[in-house]
């Protein structure tokens, strides 16, 4: 059996457990989870207890990340951390490049070479903050072909939200299997440990590492108490564990440098846990698009899945936007996205189809950046055809897209400037824009 075939086999028929920020328990062994206390004088079943924290002990309650984990062996059992390559990874601050205010495309990465993992497989466009001081963001694309055979890696300086975009993936978590495909999303939390296996021969997608403070669901306002991403729609895994000996080699992540030590186990050996801090995956098309029923294109925050708040009210560390299949009804409106000028900076990919204020050059496995105030909007061909167009009721179901949007500009890598995907012509979309005005 292949290692693809290994992985759809496990990824079949899992479990989950459904609500996002809530209180779950799940236990892969009955009695594994002890009742009344966290840290009895001794764990059932010989296990170790042991609390992951993905915040201050002291935040709010309603802000306070952590859960309990009860393990087959206690995390502190390891050997000394040494570096290693950090290969295409990359973490702000972004030094080796200009600050670009150019707005800038690039087609999908090429195929990997054989024999990439995941974490081989990443590659940093660019981002923004310090990892060291927990602000800002980093904006990576992955490709692979192979699995992480015994070898796990964690990220200490963020979470990660992955978005595939083509083959889906088994992530096998501390806290039990996920699996992911093109279409929904994965985020990993800040430290917890994981494997990826992907389930097709070869996969990619996006990558955005959010150093701040945890994404959660945005509020509602005048919205009221529903719509955009529903919490019961964010699907948890069960407790699910491997008691395996020998090397293993776990990386880590920590201030923008990788670190590498060989375990003589799995460190994905936890038997039961319960609490907050958790992996979820979300699928994309549950998302409740609301939109105006009168006119105007609303802007795109009414979009928004996730957002990571900053310091000051209403300006996100990072938004994660998707433009999910919906309807189009206003009255003599331009029903594109209108052209503007943004104080924050928007990365946007392309998961399936086709974007609608994009006719051509944004292709699946791709990505545009429009750096704060940079000019941008529908191309000369999609203005032309929604200034003319027949304003009947109109589905958009052909695409799926989605936007990582900061409050900061995203510096990006040098390896991003000259890679062989960036669209050197890219403004040539606008070219041809006409004068129209009469006086």
């Amino acid at each position: 059996m292949s290692s693809v075939e290994r992985a759809r086999k496990a990824a079949q028929e899992l479990d989950h457990l459904s609500g996002f920020g809530n209180e779950h328990s799940s236990e892969a062994v009955p009695g594994a989870l002890p009742l009344g206390r966290n840290s009895p004088q001794r764990a059932p079943l010989g296990l170790y207890a042991e609390q992951v924290s993905g915040s201050a002990f002291t935040e709010p309650r309603a802000h306070n990340r952590r859960s309990w984990l009860y393990r087959v062996r206690p995390s502190a059992a390891h050997p000394r951390f040494v570096r290693t390559d950090n290969g295409a990874l990359a973490s702000a601050p972004f030094t080796d490049a200009v600050p670009d205010p150019n707005r800038l495309r690039w087609n999908p990465p090429p195929a990997p070479p054989p024999g990439t993992d995941f974490l081989s497989g990443l590659w940093t466009l660019g981002g923004n903050g310090d990892p060291t001081q927990r602000t800002g963001m980093a904006i990576h694309l992955y490709t692979a072909n192979v699995p992480m055979a015994d070898r796990v890696f964690s990220d200490a300086d963020g979470e990660l939200l992955i978005v595939p975009q083509q083959g889906g993936l088994l992530l096998r978590t501390e806290f039990g299997l996920l699996r992911v495909e093109p279409g929904s999303v994965a985020l990993l939390p800040r430290g917890v440990r994981f494997r990826v296996e992907p389930l097709e021969a070869d996969v990619r997608g996006y990558v955005c590492e959010n150093y701040g403070r945890p994404f959660q669901l945005p509020d509602l306002g005048p919205i009221g108490a529903n719509g955009l991403a529903n919490a019961r729609d964010f699907l948890a895994p069960v407790a699910a564990y491997e008691e395996a000996e020998g090397p293993v080699e776990v990386v880590n992540k920590y201030c923008g440098n990788l670190w590498s030590a060989t375990y003589d186990h799995s460190p994905l050996d936890v038997v039961a846990w319960h609490g907050n801090h958790l992996p979820y995956v979300y699928d994309l098309h549950r998302f409740n698009v609301l939109g105006s029923i009168s006119y105007d294109h609303p802007d795109p925050s009414l979009f928004t899945v996730l957002t990571a708040p900053s310091d000051t009210p209403g300006l996100a560390g990072v938004d994660f936007v998707v433009f999910a299949p919906r309807w189009l009804v206003g009255e003599d409106t331009f029903r594109p996205p209108y052209f503007h000028r943004n104080v924050m900076s928007e990365y946007m990919g392309l998961i399936e189809g086709a974007y609608d204020a994009k006719a051509e050059g944004f292709v699946p496995g791709g990505g545009s950046l429009h750096n704060m105030m940079s000019a941008h909007g529908p191309d000369r061909d999609t203005f032309e055809r929604a200034s003319t167009a027949e304003l009947v009721p109109q589905k958009v179901d052909d695409g799926l897209a989605f936007m990582f949007e900061t409050r900061w500009p995203v510096l990006t890598s040098t390896q991003a400037m000259n890679s062989e995907c960036l669209q050197r012509g890219y403004d040539e979309v606008w070219q041809g824009l006409e004068r129209h005005f009469r006086s």
